[in-house]
């Protein structure tokens, strides 16, 4: 539920503008609005869903329903129109993990809270878009302070009202851009935002469909004949009180030559006494639900739509001529703002500068018929064309596509920083550093939310969990079995797969997984492979005819401190790998160190994963180690042991050297890029015990070799820094130019 103060201030705006009776109902209101809307937006607080936009509505529908339903339901049908999905959640239960479901937020008139605020500041910096939509100027105290009702407020009500102003401005600058309904609004928006949309208020599919059953209604009701001739006077609020007024001499000069002329009046209006004499003719409609507003509005012959000069009034929108156009009812109104900027006069409208001219128009209307039906028809035709949301969204689906920050997603096996992980989750950094949108499509079980790596928190969505329907510009998957969310996803622009290995030796013979890895170098979509191996190139080229681009992978040899180690007491060995994985090779290297002397020996041994066998003489069990504390693991340790036959890239190797540690290994076609036997580490035969046992020897008696291994293992590391291949993670992701043009945009 929102902050006391914020309710305490939503409750004084009620109480100055509606009483006490007012106040009661937008309480009811506010809970029963809370309740439906959390009903409605069910999936996406659970986690369930990825979306384009997310409309973040700030007015509440039972209290207020007319402008969120233009400015929230009928966008929303903009969009889906034109293939961008979206959502919508009541400001009330905003919750800041849905930052991750959407690639861009359009905060409908909400005031500022800490809550919104650290909201926004999120979704920013994850480089989503955020849009401030608005109808109206109540946006600075210099333009609400033209309308006359607010100064019949207390002093104490105009303050709350007044801050309730200055905290929608608040939010506006917040935004990286505006949309709105008018001209005269887009030109006032753009003294707070650099960028403003106009998006004018479109009728929906179910308003079309209802003016049409309204209209067919009343060509029924036409053999009926009746001597009436009803003006209707739609008035909305109590501060369209001063627009009446404008034409209510016209009016009563009209309905005092014209005995068959009636006044409909529908809102809240304050009968002047002038009229008095007429009161059998003025009939009062109460509100009606939009739904039956239609079958109203065709009920009248002639729309009232006067508006007093003034800034704040020509921000406002043409809606009563397009509501009434869509049931053929021609609409007079005053020459201001948009009615004067979409109306044709004479021919789609009557449009009234000075009180002569109201006298004109409306007498004209009133005793021709035919016109009545001729402009009528024309702004239905009109209407139909241009102020319909099927129509209209295409324009508007694409700016808010150009507004986009370009995005990526990365599907993961799982997050368990392993060296493929970690590979992908560098990428991802570079990415996001760029300006990219970068999400992360977990595989894996784990339902976690959020990633985080090297201090950027990355949002994480599940695979598993998740229904998709929103845009990826690109997406990554980052092993065999991610391929799949790339085949089955049609909503993709450009498919990638990060290749870190020969996969289907992941399995012994005969495993039913090595077809299935096998088949994803034969994918049913177009891919760029990609890869971090010159074997991987390799065998890809030559057995696939797969051409990948090949990118060398890196570390930061910043966070690996070398340190020169003591060999004169005890030697500690690491040994590293998931004994679980067969090609991980890890019983090999204890087979080696359990032949080594307890005395002058301590076995360390760290996996992410697997515990290690009974068998296995271990001094010391690192499990889980977070990816931050590793470099301090090998730091520790005087000799790395790494056994594994089949490796990509393998890391390891590379991490001890940057800490001026030694290495004994087996050559795999994921090291022997680097590993340079007797130069910076010792390699011995595969499933040669003694030969392993040996190597570690050799090490601890020849000082010399060490002095050797630590100055070249620390330029080996050096050669593979991650600072340094930045510009060429982007070129591999085609992402270059993407981040130059969005650069130049901001």
């Amino acid at each position: 539920m929102e902050k006391l103060g914020s309710l305490w201030n939503k409750t004084r705006k009620a109480f100055s503008e509606e009483g006490v009776s007012g106040v009661a109902r937008k309480t009811v209101s506010y809970i029963q609005t809370a309740i439906t809307t959390k009903g409605r937006m069910a999936p996406a607080y659970e986690g369930k869903i990825y979306k384009d936009v997310l409309f973040i509505n700030g007015c509440d529908y039972n209290a207020l329903p007319h402008p969120p339903r233009y400015r929230v339901k009928h966008q929303i049908e903009q969009l889906r129109a034109n293939n961008l999905d979206c959502d919508e959640v009541f400001h009330m239960s905003l919750d800041l993990d849905l930052v991750r479901n959407y690639r861009a937020f359009i905060i409908f008139r909400c005031p500022y809270t800490e809550h919104l605020g650290e909201f926004i500041r999120l979704a920013k910096s994850l480089h989503k878009t955020v849009i401030y939509d608005i109808d109206d100027l109540v946006i600075d105290t210099k333009y609400t302070d033209t309308v006359k009702y607010l100064d019949t407020l207390s002093k104490e009500d105009r303050e709350g009202y007044d801050q309730g102003v200055n905290n929608m401005q608040k939010v506006l600058r917040m935004c990286d851009a505006a949309i709105t309904t008018t001209k005269r609004l887009a030109n006032e928006l753009g003294h707070y935002v650099p960028d403003v949309y106009i998006n004018r208020n479109t009728a929906s599919e179910k308003m079309f469909e209802l003016s049409e059953t309204a209209y067919k209604e009343r060509k029924r009701k036409a053999a009926q004949k009746r001597d009436s001739v009803r003006l209707g006077y739609f008035s909305g609020s109590i501060t369209h009180n001063d627009d009446f007024v404008l034409i209510q001499p016209s009016v009563v000069k009209l309905m005092k030559k014209y005995k068959q002329v009636e006044l409909h009046i529908v809102g809240i209006l304050d009968i002047p006494k002038e009229m008095e004499e007429f009161k059998e003719r003025v009939i009062a409609h109460p509100f009606v639900n939009w739904e039956k507003l239609p079958e109203l509005i065709a009920s009248i012959d002639i729309n009232l739509a006067p508006l007093e000069a003034g800034i704040f009034n020509e921000a406002k929108s043409e809606n009563k001529w397009v509501e009434a156009a869509l049931v053929r009812v021609p609409t007079v109104a005053s020459n201001v703002g948009a009615f004067a900027e979409v109306i044709q006069n004479e021919k789609t409208g009557m449009l009234c500068d000075t009180r002569e001219e109201w006298d004109a128009a409306l007498e004209l209307l009133v005793t021709d018929a035919k016109m009545r039906r001729r402009i009528a028809r024309n702004a239905y035709d009109y209407c139909k064309e241009h102020c319909l949301t099927l129509y209209t969204g295409f324009r508007f689906a694409n700016y808010i596509r150009r507004k986009f920050h370009p995005n990526v997603a990365f599907v993961l096996p799982a997050l368990n920083i392993s060296g493929g992980i970690m590979v992908a989750l560098e990428h991802c950094k570079v990415l996001y550093e760029a300006g990219y949108d970068v999400v992360l499509i977990n595989d894996d079980i784990d339902s976690s939310k959020w990633c985080k790596f090297q201090d950027i928190r990355f949002p994480v969505l599940p695979s598993r969990e998740y229904v998709f329907t929103g845009r990826f510009d690109k997406a990554v998957a980052t092993m065999w079995s991610t391929v799949e969310f790339l085949d089955h996803y049609t909503n993709i622009g450009e498919r990638y797969y990060l290749v870190q290995g020969f996969e289907p030796e992941f399995y012994e013979p005969n495993h039913p997984l090595r077809i299935s890895a096998n088949r994803q170098y034969s994918p049913i979509m177009p891919i760029q492979f990609l890869t971090i191996s010159k074997w991987c190139e390799k065998w890809l080229k030559e057995k696939y005819d797969r051409i990948p681009r090949y990118l060398p992978n890196g570390l930061h040899a910043e966070n690996y401190k070398p340190t020169r180690r003591r060999y004169d007491g005890k030697i500690r060995i690491l040994v590293e790998g998931d004994c679980g994985v067969h090609y991980k090779n890890v019983d090999e290297s204890f087979k080696i160190t359990n032949q080594l002397d307890e005395e002058q020996f301590e076995i360390w041994y760290m996996s992410y994963n697997a515990e290690p066998k009974k068998w296995y003489r271990v001094d010391k069990f690192l499990h889980k180690v977070p990816f931050a504390e590793v470099s301090k693991v090998y730091q520790a340790c005087h000799i790395l042991l790494k056994t594994s036959f089949l490796e990509s890239f393998s890391y390891p190797p590379l991490e001890m050297m940057a800490t001026g540690g030694c290495v004994v290994a087996v050559l795999n076609d994921g090291n022997k890029e680097y590993l340079k036997d007797g130069e910076n580490c010792l390699v011995y035969p595969r499933g040669n015990i003694q030969k392993g046992v040996e190597a570690i020897y050799k090490i601890c008696q020849d000082k010399e070799l060490r002095e050797k291994f630590y100055e070249n293992g620390i330029k080996t590391a050096a050669s593979r820094d991650w600072n340094a291949l930045g510009e060429r993670i982007l070129e591999f992701y085609d992402c270059r130019n993407l981040c130059r043009e969005e650069k130049e945009e901001n």
